[in-house]
Parts: structure tokens; sequence; C-alpha cells
């Protein structure tokens, strides 16, 4: 997402380049001010609050967020005996987070030791994202993982001819295709229902979440296993899309203006992670 994530301009699959005469290291990391108040619940208790929250780019990594140790009840960290050394910002120091009758072991970190150029991450405070009950911006709980604010979603209307087959069976065929563009992704297509044969379409079981888009369901077509998807009830900010359904181009064939689409980077989403106790009826509530 945004920087560092999938094609991201400091992620390792990243489809441009730095215009600069010496090459850059092969990882980059990015430190900024997230100028939102953030908040954190652990067992129905906020264990921090703070308006000077720095999120952390990394390369393969959605970003995170690191708390000033002032702004962490202090009553809730318990340093274990773990300690591990990252890469590039050195000694990591974990804790077990506690509060009332629950604990969680490795539920959050600090760079004792950052080297002199990261000084900013001094003194702060990481939480398990899958290790909390929720992460807040003011009021509002963020799910999935922290919000990028470089992450953009750019939805447009088309002209142009799609047609979507497996074999000799044409699956879907649209004069008025709609195209999402997204942050460190390749285009994707939707086709609207009225111009799919939707008995091609087989359900399966199993949903997955996307904090920009919405609870996701997918469809087995033929022998293919998941080969189209839909956001029956999309984000309002993407509601466009909502219902539409979309197609894997490495499991049928889609053509555009009589191109065949090939699977490009970035077509593939890896997981990177859940909310703890995230369910659908809160998704959809949300």
């Amino acid at each position: 997402m945004g920087l560092s994530w999938q094609q991201g301009p400091l992620s390792a699959g990243a489809i441009g380049h730095f215009l600069t005469p010496e090459p850059l290291p092969e990882r980059l990391l990015f430190a900024e001010p997230l100028r939102r108040r953030m908040r954190v619940k652990f067992n129905d208790t906020w264990i921090a609050d703070s308006e000077n929250v720095m999120l952390l780019h990394e390369p393969g990594r959605y970003p995170v967020a690191y708390f000033p140790r002032g702004d962490v009840d202090p009553q809730v960290l318990a340093a274990g005996d773990k300690v591990t050394h990252h890469k590039d910002l050195g000694e990591t120091t974990w804790y077990a987070v506690h509060s009332g009758d629950r604990t969680t072991e490795r539920a959050a970190w600090e760079f004792t030791s950052p080297p002199e150029h990261a000084a900013e991450l001094q003194g702060r405070i990481a939480f398990a994202w899958r290790a909390m009950d929720a992460f807040y911006e003011e009021d509002e709980r963020i799910l999935g993982h922290a919000a990028d604010p470089y992450h953009r979603i750019d939805i447009r209307n088309s002209s142009r001819p799609l047609e979507v087959r497996l074999g000799d069976t044409v699956v879907a065929r649209s004069e008025h295709p709609v195209v999402l563009y997204e942050s460190g992704f390749a285009p994707r297509w939707y086709v609207p229902r009225a111009d799919i044969d939707e008995t091609q379409l087989r359900p399966v079981e199993g949903q997955t979440f996307c904090p920009y888009k919405g609870l996701c369901d997918y469809y087995d077509i033929g022998d293919a296993h998941r080969a189209a998807w839909t956001y029956r009830n999309a984000c309002p900010a993407v509601g466009r899309i909502g219902d539409m359904v979309s197609f894997e181009p490495d499991q049928v064939e889609i053509h555009l203006d009589g191109k065949r689409l090939e699977l490009e980077p970035g077509q593939k989403v890896v997981p990177h992670g859940v909310d703890r106790g995230l369910d659908v009826d809160e998704v959809r509530a949300h």
C-alpha cells in the first residue's frame, strides 16, 4: 500500500525508480508524524492515547504506528526476555501487555538503540495489530491495518469492450466496464452483473476484508478456483464497484479491446494480518 507495500516507491517490487545518479540502498525506510490522534484499546481499556504518533513505512509491510512512551500507560508494559535485532533499526525489546486479568506476550516492542539517523523512533512503543482489541483515530475504529495516508483509489467508467472467457464459454461481455486504480496495484476491471452469465459463477465459502473496499466474496468458474470476486456492499468511498464482479486474468481469459490481459506484478494480494476478533457483522456495521 502507498509507499512501501506491493508496488509502492519504497517496496522491493516498485515499477518505477528514483531518478538519481547513484543507486539507492536496497531498503529505504520512511518515518513521519501521523498528525492524527490515535488510541489503542486492550481488554476494554485505553492503554495508549497520543497526538504525537510516528508512522514508519518499511518495505513489504503496512505502516506501523509508534507511540511516545509518555502517551502509553506505564502499567501495561512488562519487559520479557525476548530481544531481537532489526536489520535497519538495531536492538528490539519485546514487551508483554497486561491489563486487568489479561496478559498477551510479545504484544509490543521498542527499538532501544536506533541509529542516529533514526533517532525519532527512540523512546517509542509499537503495538502488535492482532494482539490489541482495536486501534482508533479519534472515535472511529481503524479496521484491517494502520491507515496509510498514501493509499488512494480512483474509479473510472470506460467504453472499451471487455470479454471474459473460460475455454469456449463466454462468462461476461461488456461495453461499459469500470476500472479501479489502487495504489500499489495494477488496474482491476469490474463488470456489471447485467453483462455476466451468472450461471457460470459458483459462490465459494470464505471472505476477505479490505480496509478500503470492504468484505469480498469469491466465485469459482468451472475448474478455476476463486477466479472472480465481488464487493457486494462496498465501502461508500468505492460504492461504484458495489456488487460488480472482477476476474483473475491468470484463471480465466480477459480480453480488453481485443487484447488479452496478463497477470501483472502487483495483481495478487498478499495477506498481511487481520484484526483480533473482527467479525463480519462488525465490518458491516462499520
